[in-house]
């Protein structure tokens, strides 16, 4: 997050510029379709929708901070053919922002579309959001600390951080798991992909957290190449795991919808009134 910025290609800078305007177009897409295509589930699993088009709204604006942080973090020069820092921040802590609040979200999404009992479904909810919450808050001093060792304090943070997600991880591959086996086979199948979706965005952060650790005597200044990388990674990796996962979650409210006798072509109601 406060790594110095080095200069970059026309090619370098222009396809991170790009993945970020294509993250806004992708968030603010699946928040409309999220909006109109809620009205096709049974409405117990309507809550769920709103939550995913929260998701991608909170992280669509976050994304168009980021984008204009980055276009005006550099600038062309044309004798050299680069682009150049301005000296200007390149608030990439925005990230942090929008996971603080979008990671506990997406833990909420996966219980509310399993359909468990009230008395289940509320303290599991809060459980895994204060642990994912718990998870991005302890890492945030590492990241923006100038310490990057293995054993000085982005070590130390990273370490705590790790705790919160391997207990998600234990919820939600051993206690949701029971749970998981006893819906329908479609249904069962598209949870485990959700999970499993979770499991491989989730885990392209910590290996971004590392990776300063591995150079420790370069930290905060960076390689282009890094520069780059890490970026358009993480950008693909919130695009998986917000609007990606949020067409899962649909896909899932919309398979157990119809098992309880809803009518999802159109607005969802009833199978019976429709005959």
């Amino acid at each position: 997050m406060l790594q110095e910025l080095p200069t970059l290609t026309p090619g370098q800078y222009n396809l991170v510029y790009n993945m970020f305007s294509f993250t806004v177009a992708t968030m603010t897409a699946a928040f409309v379709f999220f909006v109109m295509a809620r009205g096709n589930l049974a409405p117990k699993y309507r809550i769920s929708m709103m939550v995913s088009a929260l998701v991608v709204f909170i992280a669509g604006y976050h994304y168009f901070r980021i984008f204009n942080s980055w276009e005006g973090a550099y600038a062309l020069n044309e004798a050299a053919g680069m682009y150049q820092p301005t000296g200007e921040l390149f608030n990439d802590a925005y990230r942090y922002v929008d996971w603080l609040l979008t990671v506990p979200l997406l833990t909420v999404e996966l219980v509310l579309v399993m359909g468990l009992p009230k008395e289940e479904r509320g303290p599991l909810a809060a459980k895994l959001g204060f642990l994912a919450a718990a998870m991005i808050v302890l890492g945030y001093p590492g990241e923006v600390s100038g310490d990057a060792s293995l054993f000085g304090t982005r070590g130390l943070w990273g370490f705590l951080s790790t705790i919160p997600f391997v207990w998600i991880l234990y919820i939600l591959f051993t206690q949701l798991g029971d749970t998981i086996q006893r819906q329908s086979n479609r249904v069962s199948t598209l949870l485990g992909n959700a999970r499993l979706l979770l499991l491989a965005t989730w885990g392209f952060y910590p290996i971004a957290y590392m990776i300063p650790m591995a150079f420790p005597e370069s930290y905060p200044s960076a390689a282009p190449g890094t520069v780059v990388a890490l970026q358009v990674g993480y950008t693909i990796a919130d695009v998986l795991a917000k609007a990606g996962y949020g067409v899962l979650i649909y896909n899932i409210a919309k398979a157990k919808s119809e098992e309880e006798g809803f009518n999802v072509d159109e607005m969802a109601q009833p199978a019976a009134a429709t005959a």
